[in-house]
Parts: C-alpha cells; structure tokens; sequence
C-alpha cells in the first residue's frame, strides 16, 4: 500500500508540484522504478549468501521506513523538496527489496511434508501473497491517491510512511512463528564460478555416459553438503558443464571445488541458465506494464473524469489494473486450478511454465531469493527499455512527438501499437522457450 500510494501519483507529483515535462517525468518514474527493480538482485545475493532471508527483510524494511519518512518530510517541507524526494526515492527503490525476498521466505514456511502437498500449499501461497499486494495496491491507488489530490501531498505521503513503520512492527511480531532452518548456503556466485572453472580446466576430459558415475557429495543425516538445498539430479542439458563432476585419475573427495565439483553444483547453473531466456521475455513484458503508471496517468490527466461533484483522480484509473487481479486470482485459486487438476492429473493444476512460476517453484533451494531478485531485474530492464522507447516517441524533428507534454498533441495510440506489437513478438518467442524448457528435479 505505501509503495502504490507513492508510484501510482509520482508522475503528476514530478509534472504538477515540481513542474516537469511529460517525457522527462515519465521517464524519471521508470528509472525509479528500474532502480528500485535492481536492488532485489543485491539483496538475494546478500540473503542466500550471507544474512538468510529473515535479516535481509527486516533490514530493507527498516531503509523503505525511513525513505518513505523523508519522501513526507519532503512534501511539506517546500525547500526540501525537490533534493529530498528524490533522496527519499531512491531510499525507497534500496529498501524496496521485499516482494522478491518475502516469497522465497514465505516458501520457506512449507518445506516439509509430501512432495504433492508442499507444492500445493506453495502454489496457494503464492497466489493468495500476490493477491496480497494488489489489495495494498488498490487502497494505495485509490485512497491514497485521493488524500494527495484532494488533502494534500504532505498528508498523502505521510500515510504511507506511517504505515511501512507499522508493517516493521508487525512482521517482527511474528518473529517466534517464522520457520527459519533454512540457513545462508554460501556464495552462490562462487558455486557458479567453480562450476565454469572447473569445467574448463577438463575440457578434453570425456563424460561417461553413465551420469551415476559423475560425482556427488555424500549426504549426512539425508542433507547435501552443502547446507540449505536439496540434491538435484542429473539432466541432460548442457552437457559440457558435467566435465566439473568427472573424478580423474588422482583426484579425491576432498579435492578443490575449483577442480572437482557436485551433480547438484553443476544443476544449480543449468537451473541458472534455463531460466535466462525466460526471464528474458518478461523484459517486453515489463515496458508495458510500465506504462500503468506514466502514459496512462498522462492520458487519464486529459479526461473529463467528472462523477457529479466528484472528480476521480487520474491516477486512480489503475484500479481497473488492480481490481482484474484480485479477482482473477481468487477464481485461479479456487475455481480454474482445482477444474485443472481434474483435466491435466497435475497436482498444481497447470505446470510453473503454464503459471509463469518458474521464477520460485524451478530455483535451486540455496539460490531461490537470487533467482526471484533475477526475475524483478526484468522489470529493471522493461522500465529501461520503456524510458528509451519513450524518448525516441517524443522525438520527431520539429513536430511534437508521439508523446509531447500536451498529450492532445501527441499520438500515444501509435506508442500502444507499438508496445502491442513488441508484446505479441515476446509472446511468441516465449512459446518456443517453454517447448525447450527443462524442469529441475530433487532428491528430499
């Protein structure tokens, strides 16, 4: 809710209070946005490698407090305001590493019991979190969008800053119940980069075709070595990354993981490496969605949104967006999933490449919150990508542009084609990846 009731109105809080043009408030709120997109990518390496999960959340909620009490102090206080929003932004895009960081965390919860049951408590999970945030997002797009048209921007601002300090408290209220066993598994861009050296270091070493010959650690107590993940079996793809788990001819158990390493090492990068080209696709993805908070603001702020003596905030059009999730959600959850359990015999319903889940149910165990980061920094790109889109738009010679500051002026329909377009390219190019695709697979 505090970061909705912030995103939804910056681009007329940057156009109207700090009197920016269309292109560049649009773009600064992308860039905001993309930045604030990327530091998941940090803060999932930081928790799977060193913090855990746990302390990475209580410490991004701690810096998202304090930058939403500095985007307040800067909305009332007018020779604040431009230095200090900004601050408080960026304060906000460091701190708001959450999403990516409490699913994993929250997946966390169901790590035990049968295999058919934990993937069904997981997938209920994540659809009633998602459901979770757009319920924050509509009272932030709505409510708070209201109190800052209507109330006033330090009031407005000052909500969400209240709030994130209570959604602190209330998360370390919950501290004693948080099932936590599932500790830091070490750098895992050093597994990565031990896989890559060592199997370079064999590149003349020939794979034996028997994958039981390739070597793995030997468990202790039904646990892998290394701590925090389950074992995952051979696959067949990549095959030059196996030459890491050939033993040669001296070599021990005990010998350097730049020379020697695991079965499940080596499928942790596969796993890595099988998910780039799906994320790829959500970067497209990503610039449209985007446009929810810059160029439909824009265009909303042109319409005659009278309702008697109520006038509806422009911003408040992204309720639509909202509201279409929520419900769509709690009929997945509860009419289409069970329908397609009885149609396709899989225990989630649809397979995670049906649902777009590969970003969690497909991580190895040790790497899930850098994987789900992975997956934010698509939306870093599309925000990226949507900025330069935006500004080649606003270029066309002496005339006006596709977007021009008065929008009446301008052609966003032909920038909606466009991004029609680039989306039904991306579709496609997805549908190739996911026949391609696939799925890890672990020894409890």
């Amino acid at each position: 809710m505090a970061y909705f009731g912030v995103s939804t109105n910056l681009v007329n809080y940057l156009k109207y209070r700090l009197h920016e043009g269309s292109k560049s408030a649009a773009n600064n709120v992308t860039n905001w946005e993309g930045t604030g997109s990327i530091a998941p990518l940090v803060a999932g390496y930081l928790a799977d490698a060193f913090l855990g999960r746990y302390w990475t959340i209580v410490l991004s909620m701690v810096i998202s407090a304090v930058g939403y009490g500095v985007l307040a102090a800067s909305a009332s206080v007018i020779r604040l305001e431009s230095a200090a929003l900004y601050a408080g932004m960026y304060l906000v895009a460091l701190g708001g590493v959450l999403e990516p960081i409490m699913a994993p965390f929250g997946a966390d919860q169901f790590d035990d019991g049968e295999d058919d049951q934990r993937g069904r408590r997981q997938s209920s999970f994540f659809n009633w979190f998602y459901l979770s945030l757009n319920c924050g997002s509509l009272v932030g797009g709505t409510v708070l969008v209201w109190v800052q048209t209507s109330v006033g921007w330090g009031v407005g601002y000052g909500v969400p800053a209240i709030f994130s300090a209570l959604s602190v408290a209330v998360f370390l209220a919950g501290t004693a119940t948080y099932r936590r066993d599932q500790p830091p598994g070490g750098s895992p861009l050093t597994r990565i980069a031990q896989v890559v050296v060592a199997a370079v270091r064999k590149f003349d070493v020939e794979i034996p075709s028997d994958s039981s010959m390739l070597y793995e650690s030997d468990a202790v107590d039904g646990m892998p070595a290394i701590h925090g993940r389950r074992r995952l079996l051979h696959t067949g793809q990549f095959r030059f990354l196996d030459r890491a788990t050939v033993k040669t001819a001296g070599e021990k158990a005990a010998q350097s993981p730049w020379r020697l390493c695991t079965v499940t090492q080596v499928e942790e990068l596969k796993c890595v490496l099988r998910l780039l080209p799906v994320w790829a696709t959500g970067i497209i993805y990503a610039a449209a969605y985007t446009q929810v908070t810059t160029t439909f603001i824009l265009q909303g702020d042109t319409l005659d949104r009278s309702l008697g003596r109520f006038k509806v905030p422009a911003a408040a059009l992204s309720i639509f967006h909202t509201l279409s999730v929520i419900l769509w959600v709690a009929l997945y959850d509860r009419a289409i999933v069970p329908l397609a359990r009885r149609v396709t015999r899989h225990d989630g319903g649809f397979t995670q490449l049906a649902r777009m889940g590969v970003g969690l149910d497909q991580a190895p165990d040790a790497m899930r919150s850098l994987c789900s980061a992975l997956s934010s920094t698509s939306f870093a790109l599309g925000d990226y990508a949507s900025s330069a889109l935006v500004v080649v738009a606003a270029r066309r010679g002496g005339a006006p542009g596709w977007i021009p500051d008065d929008i009446n002026r301008g052609h966003l329909d032909y920038f909606f084609w466009l991004l029609t377009a680039l989306c039904v390219a991306n579709f496609a190019a997805y549908l190739l990846i996911a026949r391609w695709y696939t799925y890890k697979k672990t020894v409890d």
